[in-house]
């Protein structure tokens, strides 16, 4: 155990507690001192914290450099508790952001009131546990791993037994792995337990509390894999559309599988990104609630999906053809190469997720076997880094309107705004002056009667890009354009009428 030197904090500091709801709180369920005499052992991952100290401070160290994985295989090798001190030693937490369990945060702040002794019992090591400890300025004392000691099961249980003498205790905890704990406390505290383990407790201990956050439905799994970022995909079909073969229905299903592997292939990396980025998603207003950065769902649960995502993924793409499989790998690699690092070097960013989009174009081409054509490729390259830049231009707005001045995570300041939106207007304005060239080309007589129609497509792009420019800077773009384009009613009926004036110009004679 290591003694705390603590100077408590105010409730409302924790876990973003209104005052007046821990006031009210305390005014009407203050029970008498002696009603609790027993000292209270709070366990902290899936119980304190939605989260796991031990998975957090694996990816900051990963993301600081990806080679640290080969360093932790051989830590492993030397115990757990040997592992979490060396993880330690590299990775500090910020326990200001990490996500508690709002109800036994104010129930301990709460028994803090009261008097009683509250000690923070955990395997997570010594180090992490001083940081919560002294964040919250509760607890009487820790009780955690050090570099020779894992500080879990009997160990706990010993620990606890040390502090508390032949007297009785209180267990707070959430999962099976801490029934014998229960079994030598005089009352237990349930926080989120599984139906198997509250039954269980029920059946056999004195359960005083059962706290229950608001559980993870399947539609939080869905967030998490960002399902709706799968409509990207479409992007497949583009060759398709181009060479006028969309009614081969051979083709059709051959793109359609390949968008399914596209689709299972950049969820596992969503899911990695977002598993690397937890810190920087807490600092920011809106990403915090995605579902691992708020602790919806147990970060093990991210770590086994995504290889599950990335072997159908990979299945998928070996059915389909050799130069699909390879372009989808390049794929993946260039996603990692993103997380890991190109991520936080300016405008390198954007041309990276320009390229992105042009790659499941190039994926379209290999699994139908249509050959990529020029125009289509500069058209691509122009409008996609348009729409990276507005993505990177809402997320500054978005900076600015909550007066902040740097993105976690990146490279850039409020002050890049003006010259994002000067590059992402003209990098839009260039694909569609690669549209009129392309009208204006020999190529198009082959595919079009009436080429001449087709020129209406190019006031409609203009329309389009100023549009998206003109809500980027009014702060009205969500993250991802491009998913923007899917959803939006404007672009939806402007996509129409593209489709109207295509087909004039290729029936009318």
């Amino acid at each position: 155990m290591t003694r705390l030197s603590t100077t408590p904090k105010t409730l409302a500091s924790v876990n973003n507690l209104a005052p007046s709801t821990i006031a009210g709180h305390l005014m009407n369920t203050t029970p008498n001192k002696q009603s609790y005499p027993l000292p209270l052992f709070v366990d902290l991952d899936g119980t304190l914290t939605r989260s796991d100290i031990l998975f957090e401070s694996f990816f900051e160290l990963v993301k600081s450099n990806p080679l640290y994985v080969f360093l932790v295989l051989y830590w492993a090798i030397n115990g757990k508790a040997y592992l979490k001190q060396k993880i330690a030693d590299k990775v500090d937490i910020d326990a200001s952001i990490l996500p508690y369990q709002s109800n036994l945060v104010e129930y301990l702040h709460h028994e803090y009131t009261t008097g009683r002794k509250i000690y923070l019992a955990t395997a997570s090591n010594k180090k992490y546990a001083q940081i919560i400890a002294q964040h919250f300025g509760i607890f009487t004392d820790i009780i955690a791993s050090s570099t020779n000691i894992n500080m879990s099961g009997k160990r706990k249980l010993a620990a606890i037994k040390e502090v508390v003498g032949d007297g009785e205790f209180e267990y707070a905890a959430n999962s099976m792995v801490d029934m014998p704990i229960w079994e030598h406390s005089q009352t237990c505290i349930l926080v989120n337990p599984s139906r198997k383990t509250e039954r269980l407790a029920k059946h056999r201990f004195i359960v005083t509390h059962i706290f229950k956050d608001q559980p993870a439905n399947i539609g939080r799994y869905f967030s998490a894999i960002r399902i709706h970022q799968w409509m990207k995909n479409i992007l497949l079909f583009l060759p398709l559309l181009t060479a006028h073969k969309i009614n081969e229905a051979g083709l059709i299903v051959d793109t359609l599988f390949g968008a399914i592997a596209f689709s299972f292939c950049a969820s596992s990396v969503y899911i990695l990104n977002d598993l690397l980025d937890l810190s920087a998603d807490r600092n920011h207003s809106r990403k915090r609630k995605r579902p691992f950065a708020s602790g919806d769902i147990q970060l093990l649960h991210g770590v086994l999906m995504i290889p599950v995502l990335l072997l159908l993924s990979l299945l998928i793409a070996a059915f389909l053809s050799e130069e699909f499989l390879v372009v989808l790998i390049f794929y993946f690699l260039v996603t990692l190469a993103y997380s890991f690092a190109l991520k936080r070097i300016v405008l390198i960013d954007v041309l990276v997720l320009a390229g992105l989009y042009v790659i499941r174009v190039i994926a379209g081409s290999a699994v139908s076997g249509i050959s990529l054509s020029f125009w289509l490729l500069a058209f691509s390259m122009f409008i996609f880094l348009s729409l990276a830049l507005a993505k990177r231009s809402a997320e500054l707005v978005s900076l600015r309107r909550d007066e902040k001045n740097n993105t976690v995570g990146r490279g850039y300041i409020v002050q890049d705004l003006d010259y994002l939106h000067s590059m992402g207007t003209a990098s839009g304005y260039m694909s569609v002056l690669v549209m009129a060239l392309y009208i204006n080309s020999p190529n198009v007589m082959a595919l079009y009667p009436n080429p001449e129609i087709i020129w209406l497509i190019c006031p409609t792009l203009l329309y389009w890009i100023s549009r998206v420019w003109l809500k980027t800077g009014r702060g009205e773009m969500p993250d991802d354009p491009l998913v923007f384009a899917f959803k939006d009613r404007q672009s939806q009926i402007l996509s129409v009428i593209v489709a109207i004036i295509t087909i004039s110009a290729t029936n009318i004679s």
